[in-house]
């Protein structure tokens, strides 16, 4: 194993312009690791990956990047291009979606840009999963490997249970005692059923998104992108980027069936499923994920040439 363990955690921070846009983003871990570019779901900050997840990535030697999407947190929010017609782009007005994946696939590489970083391996959770897959498609020279979190190829098929989707159809909360109260039922309707709820960190999450910025219209827009994204299924079979597939087997969102399509999709793709796992990740399968993140961060480094493994 060429990952190197037990280094210390080096934290930056900053706000960049990248693509007209700033995007506020964070680096944890020594220089020298291998880049680890972490991409949020629907309406996720960067303060949504658990610190002691990445703290437990830089240990195992990654340089990890995290970053707001457009539309969260403390990057650029377009509140001028207003709340988009969800119906009529569910009725297929794709056109009325103010941007799309491949927007958001742009912004993720053209923050590398930025940062000096010319190639990464990459792990997008849920809607995070969908722009890395859209980045390594368009720009596979970019992305050393990839790792699909419980998500899907655009395959209509997967859609999600009713209990789930309700979620987005709530009023937004109008104060933070709200907003812990809708986490709470989110937890109920998404966690894990075979892992206990992590309550204290559900709260502290709740009270960070709330600090830098809840936009329920941006989370909209994103949803957008999403809804109009068309199906990735046949490009992906020309997929060559070393690949891993985690899904959890009680996701209610994203049904398991996403992360199996998205698996048979990939020529290269290693599924793992974990059993009682929802639309989260909870603690006690963080060392799993781990080892099978270093094989699928070796098979992408092996494949690596030498001049590009030395710049």
């Amino acid at each position: 194993m060429r990952l190197r363990h037990g280094m210390a955690t080096v934290r930056t921070m900053g706000i960049v312009t990248v693509n007209g846009l700033e995007l506020a983003y964070e680096i944890h871990g020594d220089d020298g690791g291998w880049p680890l570019l972490m991409i949020g779901g629907l309406g996720q900050q960067l303060a949504g990956w658990h610190p002691d997840l990445i703290a437990g990535l830089a240990r195992r030697g990654y340089r990890v990047i995290v970053f707001d999407n457009r539309d969260v947190g403390m990057s650029t929010h377009l509140d001028a291009l207003g709340q988009p017609d969800l119906g009529a782009i569910l009725a297929g007005r794709f056109d009325l979606s103010p941007y799309g994946l491949v927007e958001l696939a742009d912004d993720a590489l053209g923050l590398l840009d930025v940062l000096g970083v010319d190639s990464a391996h990459l792990l997008g959770q849920s809607m995070g999963g969908m722009i890395a897959q859209v980045a390594a498609l368009r720009h596979p020279e970019r992305v050393r490997s990839l790792t699909s979190l419980m998500s899907h190829p655009g395959d209509h098929r997967v859609q999600p249970m009713p209990e789930a989707l309700g979620l987005f159809l709530r009023p937004a909360p109008s104060s933070l005692d709200e907003a812990l109260h809708a986490a709470q039922e989110a937890q109920q309707v998404l966690g894990s059923p075979e892992f206990p709820p992590d309550d204290a960190w559900l709260a502290q999450r709740t009270r960070l998104y709330w600090e830098r910025r809840t936009d329920p219209s941006g989370t909209l827009r994103q949803l957008a992108a999403l809804l109009s994204a068309p199906d990735r299924t046949a490009e992906l079979a020309s997929l060559r980027t070393p690949t891993l597939v985690i899904h959890g087997g009680a996701d209610p969102l994203v049904p398991v069936l996403g992360g199996r399509l998205t698996a048979a999709a990939i020529p290269s793709a290693e599924l793992l499923e974990i059993d009682g796992m929802g639309h989260e990740l909870p603690r006690p399968v963080w060392e799993r994920i781990f080892d099978k993140l270093e094989d699928v961060v070796d098979r992408g480094e092996a494949g690596r040439t030498p001049l590009a493994a030395a710049s």
